[in-house]
Order: structure tokens, then C-alpha cells, then sequence
């Protein structure tokens, strides 16, 4: 006869492995083990002496005519934008005295020249800059080579987007792949199909990839909270999965650098009361810029390494969707920035600066190069300010 002892163990035994089950199923229900591993054994940021400026980067996957929505519903969205933006942004500085950056990426297959010259006269009054965003599927090297290219001096030539690179001359990006699919790394090869896209968009002008984090997609890296160079493997798919960090002293290496965003897990906001939530630094109504998160953000200190004290924040959207305007737009976002102006901008412990992804990246490479100090010197570090200079008739 079973003891009461044994069935007592017996029933505990069977609650550990069903909870273990559980455990596993929530883990690969979001695919965390991607990218667990390495989040639960990467070190706690270095403590600093003096100040910790903080590089706060806002990019958009900015798509006015998401949903397949006609025209004028596009133009409602923008314009929206356009006016709301503005006043909202117009509100809040950061230590240089500078407004929130936006970076609006741009995807080449909805391009409307009448959007496109209003986020400009935007850009050009000073409150961000334009990038390529682009969704693509079953593509192949020559095709991607013509739609980047013909985009770039599209953008450039009519629009006043994206710097030329001071020694070379050729047109400079940053890049944001649709539907997180950088490299075909999707696990079902779907919305990319181009195994080398590292080397294409190298070649092409890339100076940084701003898609990561891309969680709880299994499109997300094993690499996490990093700044890093990716090398590609032209035969096989996410050949970004893991690379090089970006160091003080060091140099450009592989084929291109991938700038990503905090991500983590969020005990405060806990599903159920109990199972944490990912914390993949989207921006949306449904998980709207809490100080919690932002907190969050900051204490993940993103960093070249050797020079802890310069933190990269960059926090993504999707910004012309109905549903999260009146999130990107209004009031929670506007306490966003009041926290990051009240908390991280004291001018002892924190600096903040409003960045683009352009000016995140030159003062990334600044970092590389050993500069020290006050980043905002380097805003322009190694590609300039692109040109943003729409006529009269756009400014209205």
C-alpha cells in the first residue's frame, strides 16, 4: 500500500512537471528560446563615474497606406501626423535643446510623392529624418539592387532625404526590413528570399540595420541589447543571428552593423499576474510608454563596449495605425518625454539627447573612434545632415 508520504511526493512531482511543461510551452509559444538564453547570462552594465547620457531614438515603420486603405485615408494619416507631430513634439526638449527625432522609414512600395513632401517640410522644420523601410517577398539580388537604388535617389533627388557620404559621394541609409525578415530569416523563408541581403544592402549604401528586436517573432536574433557587426554568410539565412560587438578602439568589421533596441522580460506588467510579459520596446496602444518601461529601457544600457556611459534607447512603432495615433500622438507619449526630460536629463546623473538613426549611428562610430565627452558633438560624427530642403508650396 502507497504511503501518504509517496502520494504526497507523487502529486508534487506531477505539479513539477506539469508546471515545467507550461514553462516550456510559454517559451516556445513566443520563441524565447531563441534568444533567452543569451538575455538571462548577458552582464549588468557597468557602473560609471559622472553622468550617463542617454541616446534616445525613436523609429517608425511608417506605413500610410497599411491595411490596403485607398488615398485619402492615406492622406488623412499623414497629415495627422504632420500637424499632431509637431505640437506634440514642439513641447519637449532635451539638453541640447533640441525636439524628439523621429525616424520615419519609409517603405518603397507605397510611395506617394504627396506624403512623401509633407514628411519632408516636417523633417526640414527640425523634428526627424527620412529612411528606407521596405517589405518584400521572394525576391531576388538583381531586383532588390534596382528597387534600393532607384529609392535612394528617388528620396534623395526629390525629397531632400538621406546624406552623401563626405568621401565617397554615394547616397548613405538606414534600413528597417518589413515583416522583421532581415537576411530570409524567417523560419518559413517568407517577405525576404535573399540569403546575402547583409552584402546587397552593404553595398548599397547601408550604414546601420534599425529592425531588432523583432520579438516574439522567429525572425528575433540569439544576439541581444547589442551593437554589433554582422558578417554574412551569403549561403544561408540570418546571417545576423550573432557577430561582433562594436568596441572602443576597434573597427568596422563583417558587412554590416546592427543597431538594436532593448529587449527583456517586464515583471511589473506580468499576463495573468503572473507570467512576465517580453519587453521588445514597441510602442502602441496596447503597451504604451509607461515610466515602468522607460525605466526599463535605460537600465538595459545598450552601449558601445568601453564606454558605458553613453546608453543607446531606440523604441520602435508602426505610427499610421487608427487604432495607436491617439497613443503616438496625445497624452502617452507626451508623459513619455515628460519622464524622459524629469528623470534622465538632471544634468548630474543623466544627459539626455533626442537622436535620428542617423545621428544614433555617428555617435556610435564616435564612440568606436575612442571620442569621450558630450556625444551631441557628434551627431554629425561621420555622415551629415541630409539636405530636407522641400519648396514653399510642400511647407503648407
Amino acid at each position: 500500500m502507497t504511503s501518504p508520504v509517496a502520494i504526497v511526493l507523487w502529486i508534487v512531482l506531477a505539479l513539477l512537471l506539469l508546471f515545467a511543461a507550461a514553462v516550456t510551452f510559454a517559451i516556445r509559444a513566443r520563441n524565447m528560446q531563441i534568444w533567452l538564453g543569451n538575455y538571462l547570462r548577458r552582464p549588468k552594465p557597468p557602473k560609471v563615474d559622472g553622468p550617463v547620457h542617454v541616446m534616445f531614438c525613436f523609429v517608425d515603420h511608417f506605413e500610410p497606406a497599411w491595411g490596403k486603405v485607398d488615398l485619402p485615408v492615406q492622406r488623412e494619416r499623414v497629415d495627422r501626423w504632420c500637424r499632431d507631430y509637431r505640437t506634440l513634439a514642439s513641447a519637449h526638449r532635451d539638453a541640447d535643446g533640441r525636439a524628439p527625432q523621429h525616424s520615419f522609414f519609409y517603405p518603397e512600395e507605397e510611395y506617394v510623392e504627396e506624403h512623401l513632401q509633407k514628411i519632408a517640410a516636417l523633417c526640414a522644420d527640425g523634428y526627424g529624418e527620412i529612411e528606407i523601410h521596405l517589405h518584400h517577398d521572394n525576391d531576388n539580388p538583381e531586383n532588390f539592387r534596382r528597387t534600393i537604388t532607384g529609392f535612394n535617389e528617388l528620396l534623395h533627388a526629390r525629397h531632400g532625404a538621406l546624406p552623401r557620404d563626405p568621401v565617397t559621394g554615394e547616397l548613405r541609409f538606414a534600413f528597417i526590413h518589413g515583416n522583421w525578415s532581415l537576411d530570409n530569416s524567417r523560419a518559413d523563408g517568407r517577405w525576404c528570399g535573399i540569403n546575402n541581403e547583409l552584402i546587397l544592402l552593404r553595398e548599397l549604401g547601408c550604414y546601420a540595420d534599425f529592425t531588432l528586436p523583432s520579438a516574439p517573432s522567429d525572425t528575433q536574433t540569439a544576439m541581444v541589447n547589442s551593437i554589433y557587426y554582422a558578417a554574412d554568410d551569403p549561403h544561408r539565412p540570418k546571417s545576423h543571428n550573432t557577430g561582433e560587438p562594436v568596441r572602443v578602439g576597434g573597427k568596422a568589421s563583417g558587412d554590416l552593423m546592427i543597431i538594436q533596441g532593448p529587449l527583456g522580460l517586464n515583471w511589473r506588467e506580468r499576463k495573468f499576474g503572473v507570467i512576465p510579459r517580453i519587453e521588445n520596446s514597441d510602442v502602441r496602444r496596447s503597451c504604451p510608454p509607461t515610466p515602468e518601461r522607460v525605466d526599463q529601457w535605460v537600465r538595459t544600457g545598450i552601449h558601445v563596449e568601453g564606454r558605458p556611459e553613453w546608453v543607446f534607447v531606440k523604441v520602435h512603432t508602426h505610427g499610421t495605425q487608427e487604432r495607436d495615433m491617439d497613443t503616438l500622438l496625445g497624452a502617452p507619449t507626451n508623459a513619455m518625454h515628460d519622464h524622459l526630460e524629469r528623470a534622465y536629463n538632471d544634468g548630474k546623473n543623466y544627459v539626455l539627447h533626442y537622436v535620428t538613426a542617423r545621428e544614433m549611428y555617428n555617435i556610435v562610430k564616435a564612440a568606436e573612434a575612442g571620442q569621450t565627452g558630450d556625444p551631441a558633438r557628434y551627431r554629425d560624427f561621420e555622415l551629415p545632415p541630409p539636405a530636407h530642403q522641400p519648396g514653399p508650396a510642400e511647407r503648407t
